[in-house]
């Protein structure tokens, strides 16, 4: 079971009992010392096995992009047991969600000692890739060997992706991004492939102050750009039109885009289309023409706020394999 603790004497005391029992690794103990101190005020990932910690990760930020592996260790009767593997899985959901793009870690250089040359295979086995060794770091017997991983694959995004109600920062979003975001919204999959979806990217502020004012109550009042998503009533076949199936599989992929690319979104459908029809002064404003529907707005904008994703039902709720039994 992985925890996270924040308790900073525990944190010690974890980091403590775990790298005392690794001297091959941590033979220095001014070093260890060190080490102990800094993980009291990091981020800290344990893992427990019969309620007694059994291995520990922390990070520290290395820049506004890059955390690092400060410090982790299992104990040596644990070892290849899944928990080093486990404790690296935590650390990149916790380093996706705080936005970071990379995570990295550093060790001895291949080929100088047997102990560390392991812990360099057990790196390349969970995703990390050989960055660059640096002679100066440490000293000539230990040639630092950077290791470096990307958190910016689809399955992070889609992990990352939360719906975003907070402010925005007043930074124009360049028109290249804009852009960017509507052709993924555009490679959507589209029913008999009629592509039924159309987008307006508003970003001159004069028409966005107008729409802004039109959507009572108000959202999204700080974004400084917006993606009008419209939708055709076309029938695929006889009488079967995909029109809603097109504009959602459009919308995922540039909310997708959009945090992607740094940016963060929200899915502002029923609160324009209903009754109100706010729909329809955004569509006037804007001068879309008959036969389209504004049916969704997406503001784009630089998060100001902390980005926090709802409680989810387990799993195992909610995914079953071969039978609902």
């Amino acid at each position: 079971m992985i925890k996270v603790i924040t308790d900073c004497t525990e944190r010690r005391n974890i980091a403590r009992k775990i790298l005392e029992g690794l001297t091959e690794w941590f033979e220095v103990p001014e070093n260890r010392e060190t080490l102990i101190e800094e993980s009291a005020s990091l981020p800290f990932f344990a893992c427990y096995a019969d309620d007694v910690p059994v291995g520990f990760l922390c990070l520290k930020e290395t820049s506004s992009d890059t955390v690092d592996i400060a410090v982790t260790g299992v104990l040596k009767e644990h070892h290849r047991s899944g928990i080093g593997r486990s404790l690296v899985e935590a650390a990149k959901d916790f380093a996706i969600k705080k936005g970071y793009s990379f995570l990295q870690v550093k060790t001895v250089r291949e080929g100088m000692y047997e102990d560390y040359d392991k812990t360099n295979a057990f790196y390349k086995s969970v995703g990390f890739k050989k960055l660059e060794v640096f002679e100066q770091i440490w000293d000539e017997k230990n040639p630092c060997q950077i290791y470096i991983m990307s958190l910016k694959t689809a399955l992070s995004t889609i992990v990352a992706r939360h719906s975003y109600r907070g402010a925005f920062s007043t930074d124009a979003v360049p028109e290249e991004d804009l852009k960017t975001i509507a052709r993924t919204g555009l490679e959507a999959p589209s029913g008999c492939n009629k592509q039924t979806t159309s987008l307006i990217i508003v970003n001159n502020q004069e028409t966005l102050t107008k729409i802004k004012k039109a959507i009572d109550p108000p959202v999204a009042k700080t974004a400084p750009s917006m993606i009008v998503v419209l939708s055709q009533r076309i029938n695929a076949y006889r009488d079967r039109c995909f029109a809603v199936q097109d504009y959602s599989a459009a919308i995922e992929n540039m909310l997708l885009a959009i945090v992607e690319l740094g940016y963060q979104s929200c899915w502002y459908e029923g609160h324009i289309t209903d009754e109100d029809r706010i729909c329809d002064k955004i569509a006037e404003i804007l001068n879309v023409p008959d036969g389209y529907d504004v049916v969704c707005i997406l503001p784009v904008g630089k998060a100001l706020d902390e980005v926090k994703g709802p409680s989810k039902k387990t799993f195992e709720e909610r995914v079953k394999f071969n039978s609902w039994d």
